[in-house]
């Protein structure tokens, strides 16, 4: 109760005690003055009586009804205050009100717990003693005495004491009522009168029937009976018919406020619309949330709704309701209900209805929750790598171009990032190892982003990095090309040095140390001038470069464009020669035997691409975009079925000389690359022991087990291994030990320069050495001069091969040239003494 409700709950009833107390010492002392109705002999005690018995009676047959959140009594009182001014003189009406208003309190504390409110009592009689004393005085300024037969002023003034008393009380309640609830005056007070004014005026009618009758002959207020206990089951009805239409629209507002989004704005819907409905002093809501946490409200009509401790203990008269849909609880609804509040069946049945339906909604504003949440990660997700948490190709181009816009005309870089031998990790430790070292790879790029940068994956193993502030650089390299921004692009050149440094950086991933790799490409250009696809593009050409290069950094040249342009058409390109079968042809070169012998010691089968617009193409020109393409495979078989087939066609001939067909250490890599070749054997009609798959040195670099095992496989199938340019890598020795071959092949630089150069003949002849000490062939490559043969000869040198003896030509050719050579038997490919 707020202060100045505390105040007024004091001075009204003391207010209405001196009003009763000065009525009585009045009525009891005062001497005739004048003044007829304050002037008379004290009433007889049975009047008095008769008068405390008319209030009493009049107060007992209450009827409450409810108010917004508070409820008003309404009783007989306009009907007695008109007997009373019959009855009684002024004076004494405000204490025969307040005894007979006491009195009935007093019995309806006894039959009904709910009046059991002292508080409540002493307001009520005080008002209605105040209301009386009002109502006597009005009455009395209007006529002085009652006559028989009841006359028209008389009636007039009995009329307005009875308005004057029921505008009293309506009044004085209202504003109890608005107070103590905190509720606005006027909406209580005009509800408070619609409920009240039907039965004013039939109290009012009522006290003048029982006036006139009186007046006429009093044994007739016998028969009045009967007509009282039927207009007062007609006031019950009416006010429950009322109170029902009210409470259930107030029921229909208070669900509808609880259609809401969000699970904290239903809650505090929920709590607020239970105050309204059903008149509590405090509601507690406890929600249960999806991840099974409960957060609990607390709200009270003069506190806004906070959140507060899920466990709190109940309170008496606390009422209680589970909240559930479908089954499933989602939380509970706890009420604190008044002193003076009992819930009846119908406010149990609107108790339970009111409780599903606050379940629905928040069971409806948790659902709401979950799919904006999937809707937001759903939409996070189209623009978000899954893997890395970073944009993705369609983030990072949407915010990217966006970036561009707001940097127009200035300078900006960007770095393409492509790991290289990614598929390497991936084929020999599985996915999960990829993922994982593409995770370290973004977190490591993510440390050294700086303000406004943004750093994206693209797919697989390709990150960029755009730079939309480019610092100078306090130096430019001398062999930058000429560009507008040099200063620029030294500086995005450091940073992408720097990135590569620290991917490179070791980590351990599925227990192995890795180290990795990365090729970057860079472009600066100015904003605005170029898109973000179109930076890309250029990063992509200078990406590349650096893979063929062999450098760790590259930057875009635009001399470059055309030729790395003509690259990505080439690849599309070489799906029409493999099934064009007429544009990818081999051609044939022997090597021989050196010696007074001669004669063949295989033939190696070199591709050439027949070009439609482009004119032959050699291998250099087209064999590394293969290599870096899904075509390998198709591309490796194409070569080996038709080097099978010039082999069948030699062995119908009569020549029984082997074939050697290169081999890409990447396609050691396809486990059903054994399984393949067997099957173009078995389809050929050709030995194994005739098939030479040449191999280079880079295929030692990796311990990855599918390598031992594909090699392993072609081992047992009798498929012959010969070492390519041997010399040129870095661990030709470890590559000798580890895997086991049949024939090494001098690399032709060594071969080239041996006549002239101490180091070169060195080289080559430590190389003879190894191999016979190993029991293994070994062929000279690029032989081209006499000085070349003889110097080859005298280290000891069995057989050679290049443009000396004879160059690459067509198969329908070879099987002449071969006879030509062909001095002596040929020499069986692998020695006796051979492992």
């Amino acid at each position: 109760m707020t202060a100045p409700l505390r105040r007024h709950g004091t001075l009204v009833p003391a207010v209405a005690f001196a009003l009763a107390v000065g009525g009585a010492l009045i009525g009891s002392h005062a001497v005739r003055a004048g003044v007829p109705a304050l002037t008379g002999p004290v009433p007889h005690l049975g009047w008095l009586a008769v008068a405390v018995a008319v209030v009493t009676g009049a107060q007992l047959p209450m009827l409450r009804t409810r108010v917004g959140t508070g409820t008003v009594g309404l009783a007989w009182g306009e009907s007695a205050i008109v007997i009373l001014c019959v009855l009684l003189p002024v004076a004494w009406i405000p204490p025969v009100t307040l005894v007979g208003v006491g009195l009935a309190r007093a019995v309806q504390a006894l039959l009904r717990p709910d009046y059991r409110q002292l508080g409540t009592a002493v307001w009520s009689a005080a008002t209605l003693t105040i209301g009386s004393t009002a109502a006597a005085v009005a009455a009395n300024l209007v006529a002085v005495t009652y006559q028989r037969p009841l006359s028209l002023r008389v009636a007039v003034a009995l009329v307005l004491a009875a308005g004057v008393y029921a505008a009293t009380g309506l009044v004085m309640v209202s504003w109890r009522v608005a107070r103590c609830h905190d509720e606005r005056f006027g909406p209580v007070l005009r509800r408070a009168n619609g409920s009240k004014m039907p039965m004013i005026v039939g109290n009012v009618a009522v006290g003048l029937l029982v006036v006139v009758l009186y007046g006429v002959n009093a044994r007739w207020l016998a028969l009045l009976l009967p007509a009282l206990w039927l207009l007062h089951q007609a006031y019950a009805y009416r006010l429950r018919t009322g109170d029902e239409k009210r409470n259930w629209q107030t029921f229909a507002d208070a669900t509808r406020q609880l259609n809401r989004l969000d699970g904290q704005g239903a809650a505090s819907a929920g709590i607020q619309g239970a105050l309204r409905l059903f008149g509590a002093d405090r509601a507690r809501l406890s929600v249960i949330e999806a991840d099974g946490r409960v957060v609990a409200y607390s709200g009270s009509p003069d506190r806004a709704v906070t959140e507060c401790e899920p466990n709190a203990a109940d309170e008496p008269g606390t009422v209680a309701r589970d909240l559930s849909v479908g089954g499933v609880r989602v939380g509970e609804l706890r009420l604190r209900l008044r002193s003076t509040t009992r819930m009846g069946r119908r406010d149990e049945l609107m108790f339970a209805a009111y409780a599903d339906a606050l379940a629905a909604a928040l069971h409806d504003a948790a659902t709401h929750h979950e799919l904006r949440v999937m809707g937001e990660q759903s939409s996070r997700d189209l623009v978000h790598d899954a893997l890395t948490g970073l944009a993705n190709r369609a983030g990072f181009l949407a915010v990217g171009d966006a970036a561009l816009r707001e940097r127009a005309g200035a300078p900006v870089g960007l770095l393409l990032l492509d790991l290289d031998h990614f598929k390497d990790v991936n084929d020999t430790l599985g996915h999960g190892a990829g993922d994982l070292l593409l995770q370290i790879a973004a977190s490591r790029l993510g440390d050294t982003l700086g303000p406004g940068e943004l750093l994206a994956r693209l797919g697989g193993d390709e990150f960029a990095l755009l730079l939309p502030v480019l610092s100078r650089a306090e130096s430019v390299p001398p062999d930058l090309p000429a560009t507008e921004y040099p200063s620029q692009l030294a500086y995005a050149l450091g940073r992408a040095e720097s990135l590569a440094g620290a991917l490179a950086v070791p980590s351990e991933v599925a227990g192995v140390q890795l180290s990795v790799e990365a090729s970057v490409g860079v472009v600066v250009a100015a904003a605005g001038a170029v898109n973000l696809t179109e930076l890309l593009r250029r990063a992509d050409i200078a990406m590349y470069q650096a893979k063929r290069g062999g450098s760790s950094v590259a930057w875009y040249d635009q001399s470059r464009d055309r030729a790395s342009t003509d690259r990505l058409s080439l690849l599309a390109e070489v799906r029409e020669a493999l099934a064009a079968d007429d544009q990818l042809t081999l051609v044939m070169q022997p090597a021989v035997r050196l010696g007074d012998s001669g004669g063949v010691t295989g033939v190696e089968a070199l591709v050439r691409w027949s070009h439609p617009r482009r004119g032959t193409l050699m291998p250099d020109e087209f064999v590394a975009v293969i290599e870096h393409s899904e075509l390998l495979g198709d591309f490796t078989r194409y070569v080996l079925d038709r080097a099978l087939t010039v082999a069948a066609a030699w062995a119908a001939e009569g020549i029984d000389a082997p074939v050697a067909v290169n081999l890409s250490p990447r396609s050691l890599l396809d486990r059903s690359l054994p399984r393949d070749i067997a099957g173009l054997l078995a389809k050929h009609g050709v030995a194994p022991e005739r098939l030479v798959l040449e191999i280079t040195e880079t295929v030692v670099m990796s311990e990855r087990a599918v390598i031992d095992q594909v090699l392993s496989a072609l081992r047992q199938m009798r498929v012959q291994l010969s070492v390519d340019d041997f010399g040129t890598g870095y661990s030709s020795l470890t590559f000798l030990t580890r895997v086991t071959v049949d024939e090494i092949k001098i690399d032709r630089s060594f071969v080239w320069r041996m006549v002239a150069s101490t180091e070169a003949a060195a080289i080559v002849r430590t190389t003879i050495d190894l191999a016979h000490r190993l029991g293994l062939r070994v062929i000279a490559e690029g032989v081209e001069t006499a000085e070349q043969r003889a110097e080859l000869t005298a280290l000891g040198c069995t057989s050679a091969q290049g443009f000396f003896f004879c160059p690459p030509v067509p198969p329908e050719r070879v099987i002449a040239v071969l006879h030509e050579l062909t001095t002596a038997e040929v020499i069986t490919l692998r020695q006796e003494d051979a492992s």
